[in-house]
């Protein structure tokens, strides 16, 4: 009995366990489709809905293309003043930063030795000069004895004997001659050897300079037997040498004589300007990077450049003055062959034949005009390529335009023709946001962790 009341029971619970389980569904459904759907209104919107565009004006003014680098400042001439001969350094007699010309006195090496040494080669000297003299008596009276000796031999008046023995004594005697004149010459070559190291002594200034440094003090011994000790370096400030390092990703956009000017840390903008002298061809490899040494020289007359400054060097690839100057952004460049860019090409007609024979009908006329300047037709051609830009008009509207576009760089971009200034052209666009589909991604039944909190 208790069996039968208890069946329909079951039944009914288990009915009621398949509608909550269907109804669980059913909304878990619910909130997938309305998930999806909020996905695709923010993937997929419709191309209809309203764009909002980013304009900005078209200016005036000054566009460089440029190459960037580091440098340092250096002398273009400097001399460093070294000792040739060992000893202590007695006195000094510049200091650093002083102005110097050439032959002026700047350090004196004890010399005690040296002129010693220079007055004993003299006496030396002066010794076998003494001696040259008794060498030329001895010579000369053992000539006269053997005239007597060879004139008492034709009158048979003396020995064979005797004749030979005169003679092997003038030669003995014009041998002792030209062996103490080889010792004299010896002897001088000494002296002038020893009055030289004397000079050495005393150091004085090659150039007309600056003493940059010194690294020698005052009292210290100098020994030269294993290399010339350095004292000083002095420079010529009036011309300085900039040296800056290219990688080797740059290093090809520079080319001889191109405009480079460079700023110091303490330069407050200002510019120095110059042209680029050299590029050393050996490279040097910091790390592993490459870096190849570019070189030019600028005037010093003021003195501000200093030795080893750290500079931001700029090399010109190519500049324009008092152009008109629109956001890289907003243009879409042209190919040669006239093709618009791949990115363009879905959402812009394609150029009729018509059109395409206008642009290079006009591109001819340019190429024309620039010869009539007597400029590079291949390098002025290709700095200048064709474009297009969008014109955003004073009702609201789109006028898509071609430009003929010249120098460049990542900011802006030169507008040879095809604009006005003031005109205003579209450099960005965007959707409005989707405040319904962002809202129906949030919605969320109880217990399924997409609701508010």
């Amino acid at each position: 009995m208790l069996f039968s009341m208890a069946k329909p029971s079951l039944v009914k619970t288990s009915i009621k366990k398949i509608f909550n389980s269907w109804r669980n569904i059913a909304v878990a459904l619910l909130l997938i489709l309305l998930v999806v759907f909020g996905l695709w209104r923010s993937l997929w919107a419709s191309d209809d809905e309203a764009v909002i565009y980013t304009t900005e004006a078209v200016t005036r003014g000054d566009i460089e293309n440029l190459v960037t680098a580091t440098g340092t400042l250096q002398p273009q001439d400097y001399v460093d003043v070294g000792a040739q001969v060992s000893g202590q350094l007695e006195k000094l007699h510049v200091d650093v930063g002083s102005e110097v010309k050439a032959g002026d006195l700047l350090a004196e090496i004890d010399a005690t030795v040296y002129a010693a040494r220079v007055d004993a080669t003299r006496a030396s000297l002066r010794t076998q000069q003494a001696q040259l003299l008794d060498r030329e008596a001895q010579l000369t009276l053992a000539n006269i004895k053997y005239q007597r000796e060879k004139n008492l031999f034709k009158e048979d008046a003396t020995t064979n004997e005797s004749l030979q023995t005169a003679e092997a004594n003038l030669k003995s005697a014009q041998a002792q001659l030209k062996a103490l004149q080889a010792q004299i010459e010896q002897t001088e070559s000494t002296l002038r050897v020893e009055a030289a190291n004397l000079t050495y002594a005393t150091i004085y200034a090659p150039i007309d300079g600056t003493v940059v440094s010194i690294t020698s003090r005052q009292g210290q011994t100098l020994n030269t037997n294993q290399m010339a000790p350095t004292i000083m370096r002095i420079a010529d400030l009036s011309t300085m040498t900039v040296q800056t390092q290219v990688s080797e990703a740059d290093i090809g956009k520079l080319r001889k004589t191109m405009p480079v000017y460079f700023t110091t840390l303490g330069s407050q903008g200002r510019r120095w300007y110059s042209k680029l002298d050299r590029i050393q061809p050996t490279p040097e490899i910091l790390n592993n990077v490459v870096l190849y040494n570019a070189l030019f020289d600028v005037p010093n007359e003021n003195r501000l450049l200093m030795t080893q400054m750290s500079t931001q060097v700029f090399f010109i690839e190519s500049q324009a003055k008092d152009v008109l100057l629109v956001p890289m952004s907003a243009v879409s460049f042209i190919s040669p062959r006239g093709d618009r860019p791949q990115a363009q090409t879905a959402n812009r007609p394609e150029p009729t034949e018509q059109q395409k024979a206008e642009w290079k009908k006009r591109r001819a006329e340019i190429k024309e005009s620039i010869d009539s300047r007597n400029l590079s037709a291949d390098k002025t051609v290709h700095s200048q390529r064709p474009a297009l830009v969008n014109i955003m008009k004073s009702d609201g509207s789109l006028e898509e335009r071609k430009v003929l576009v010249g120098v460049t760089n990542r900011v802006q971009a030169e507008i040879i023709e095809g604009v006005a200034e003031g005109e205003q052209v579209v450099s960005g666009s965007s959707r409005p946001s989707q405040p319904k589909a962002a809202a129906g991604m949030r919605m969320g039944g109880p217990g399924m962790g997409m609701g508010r909190r």
